[in-house]
């Protein structure tokens, strides 16, 4: 007991040997009590309580690196820090109760000193073990991230070690067995807080799909989203709005402070590996043609651009198309935009003079000229079903390639 000065007997073997029983019990219980947590991190902390309650002695600092330690293997471990400190507080509680010194002792005084010493080991150990697993808990975020990266990076670019992709992605709940398509988001404000973005549309992603198969990170600037392209929630009305994974992206993205407008970009279904790659491709391409083009749908699905694809792959040809159809514009006055213009309003409207005439602000007269105008220059008349196929592909591909105000690429 603390403050004891009297000679007492030398412990023999049998007393070494029933203290370490009696120990060995008291941790035992203790980790029952914490939900089986496992005795050994408690590693000397009940000799340590013993052994200040007798003689007052506080904790080193060589001992206290070992508790430090065992915080790093209770995070590793994957316990909770609750259900360790739990267990240490428990196990102090059950050697107290059963100190043969505190049993014994009439003397107040000496139970308060004994008591002071224990809470002391009890305060310095604990402090210490939470230090210790809170290190390593952002050691393994900072780990895991690290990981989760460098996987969607490799899973975006198509790495050729597959059987390594479908290792690392299992911890991530990823089976690259699965048909999955990657959708990306890409912010219109300058001012945008990724991480924030990130969070919010990762719970959302998370709470509508699952935590398996599904990631969200950023890549150059873009918000990513790999989801698998056979989800069929059954959420598909109400405050959420939509089951389709591009509009619900839009939906909460638009409820950000920063970033609107949003335009999101969804790429095709495919299976494997490589799959994720072609569909974040093809999500890619579909972000860059809908830019280029100045198309109005914040979301914008692969399969519904695939005609363009079609249209622009052969650039040659339709750079004669454009030529060789609109070229003659230019004559007219006042350049080839206004014309440009009026053509695509009319055929995004379905050719319906009074529609075009209201979304560009003038008269059904100013728009039936300016229609006249274009068949007089080109030769070919809007309003004429077997003219108009080639006018709309010759109007898609001078916004692809900014004509008029930019020059047409050389052939």
């Amino acid at each position: 007991m603390v403050g004891r000065t009297g000679q007492g007997r030398r412990p023999t073997a049998s007393d070494t040997d029933t203290a370490s029983a009696w120990l060995a019990a008291v941790a035992e219980a203790a980790s029952r009590a914490a939900g089986g947590v496992p005795v050994e991190l408690l590693g000397d902390y009940l000799p340590l309580l013993a052994e200040a309650a007798a003689t007052g002695r506080r904790p080193k600092r060589s001992e206290l690196k070992v508790v430090d330690a065992l915080g790093h293997r209770a995070a590793e471990l994957g316990i909770s820090a609750g259900s360790a400190v739990e267990l240490y507080l428990s196990a102090a509680w059950r050697l107290w109760r059963q100190l043969p010194e505190v049993a014994r002792s009439d003397d107040p005084e000496e139970v308060r000193a004994a008591a002071e010493a224990v809470l002391h080991v009890v305060a310095d150990s604990v402090a210490t073990l939470a230090e210790g697993y809170t290190q390593a808990r952002r050691q393994l975020v900072r780990w895991e991230e690290t990981l989760r990266r460098e996987l969607i990076d490799d899973l975006l670019r198509g790495d050729a070690d597959v059987g390594g992709l479908v290792e690392r992605a299992e911890p991530f709940g990823l089976d690259l067995s699965r048909t999955h398509r990657v959708a990306l988001a890409a912010p219109s404000g300058r001012s945008t807080n990724a991480e924030a973005a990130t969070s919010s549309l990762e719970k959302v992603m998370l709470d509508w799909l699952g935590d398996r198969d599904v990631l969200v990170a950023t890549k150059e600037g873009v918000l990513v989203v790999l989801a698998p392209a056979d989800a069929d929630p059954k959420a598909t009305s109400g405050a959420q709005g939509t089951s389709r994974l591009g509009e619900r992206m839009h939906a909460e993205l638009s409820r950000l402070p920063r970033g609107k407008p949003w335009r999101i970009a969804v790429g095709r279904g495919y299976a494997g590996s490589y799959g994720i790659a072609r569909s974040y491709e093809e999500a890619r391409d579909t972000l860059t043609m809908a830019s280029t083009m100045h198309l109005d749908s914040p979301v914008i699905y692969a399969e519904e651009l695939l005609v363009y694809r079609v249209l622009f792959r052969d650039q040659p040809a339709m750079v004669d198309l454009v030529r060789g159809v609109l070229g003659p514009l230019t004559r007219a006055r006042g350049g080839a935009e206004p014309l440009l213009a009026t053509l695509e309003a009319f055929f995004a409207t379905g050719g319906v003079v009074t529609d075009t005439a209201r979304r560009l602000h003038l008269s059904v007269r100013a728009v039936t000229y300016r229609l006249d105008r274009v068949k007089a220059l080109t030769g070919h008349a809007p309003t004429n079903p077997a003219h108009r196929l080639t006018l709309h592909a010759a109007v898609l591909g001078a916004r692809f390639f900014g004509w008029p105000q930019h020059e047409l690429p050389a052939r």
